[in-house]
């Protein structure tokens, strides 16, 4: 880029000694880069003699070629500027629990990208998945597929993670070293209260994949109150695989489901309450990438 920055300042100057002027460097340097890019196109692009610099006629078509491109680029470069400008403010996310931990990266990324908003993480229980965003208290949420609530927009997977099973050290299954989806056969899950039926499904189906009914037992409105039902015995429950390394509680055995769908958390925003941070942080997650969540982070 300098040196094509060095081509179109000779091309407008024709003097190689204003040139230098111009841009702060020595006529040395400006002569190797015009040489450089003579043999990168293997023709020459400026007629040289004591007394003047012209540009020969690949040299002209180069300099009206690249001007163009330095137009797109400049354009571009301002848009980014503007763009960001208006990205300020404070960008609250509701994640649950420990989780935001792993969105770190992508936070990284957008505050690195737009230094004048600054993002807040606000914790929300998995009995009431979506009442942030619909009470306006949070603008973007972490939240696993599938969703299909009309008044909100789902964006893009920012991370993956495989599932365990927790139960009771005390129970039959506790003792193997991995289960399959069918084995949750005559378990009794915690009941997640008043989210849809859907949502809660995608993490405690229904019935095994051969049609097994699973049963329902006490309510739990948040991830702590699951916790103890397991403990008692209670109930058992499919978790996402970070929990296996971030709670680990007494009497609590986690054990891979070897089958069980990944888990995909994607952020979800209240369409009519979207904004330039909010798609200017969904854009940085695109961009990110989708993460597998391990227990390195």
């Amino acid at each position: 880029m300098r040196d094509i920055e060095i081509f179109l300042t000779l091309a407008e100057e024709l003097h190689f000694g204003k040139t230098a002027e111009k841009l702060r460097i020595t006529p040395a340097r400006v002569s190797q880069a015009i040489k450089k890019q003579e043999r990168r196109v293997q023709a020459t692009l400026f007629e040289r003699t004591s007394r003047s610099v012209v540009l020969t006629p690949i040299g002209r078509g180069l300099y009206e070629d690249l001007k163009q491109a330095q137009h797109l680029i400049d354009s571009g470069l301002t848009r980014a500027r503007a763009a960001s400008r208006s990205v300020t403010g404070t960008l609250r996310i509701a994640v649950m629990s420990i989780l935001g931990l792993y969105l770190n990266p992508v936070i990284e990324a957008f505050n690195d990208r737009y230094p004048d908003c600054t993002v807040e993480l606000v914790d929300f229980p998995h009995s009431e998945p979506f009442t942030a965003l619909r009470a306006k208290a949070a603008d973007l949420g972490l939240i696993w597929l599938p969703v299909r609530e009309p008044d909100l927009s789902v964006g893009p997977v920012a991370m993956t993670e495989g599932r365990v099973l927790a139960t009771p050290t005390t129970s039959e299954l506790a003792g193997r070293a991995a289960i399959t989806m069918e084995d949750l056969a005559g378990c009794v899950f915690p009941e997640l209260g008043n989210v849809p039926r859907y949502w809660a499904e995608g993490m405690l189906p229904a019935t095994t994949p051969s049609g097994v009914p699973i049963a329902r037992g006490p309510e739990a409105a948040s991830f702590f109150e699951v916790l103890p039902l397991i403990m008692s015995g209670a109930v058992v429950s499919p978790m996402n695989a970070h929990v296996a390394w971030t709670y680990t509680p007494p009497n609590i055995t986690y054990i891979p489901i070897v089958d069980a769908p990944d888990t995909e958390w994607a952020l979800v925003w209240l369409t009519a309450g979207e904004n330039a941070a909010i798609r200017a942080f969904v854009e940085t997650a695109r961009e990110f990438g989708v993460r597998t969540i391990t227990n390195e982070r």
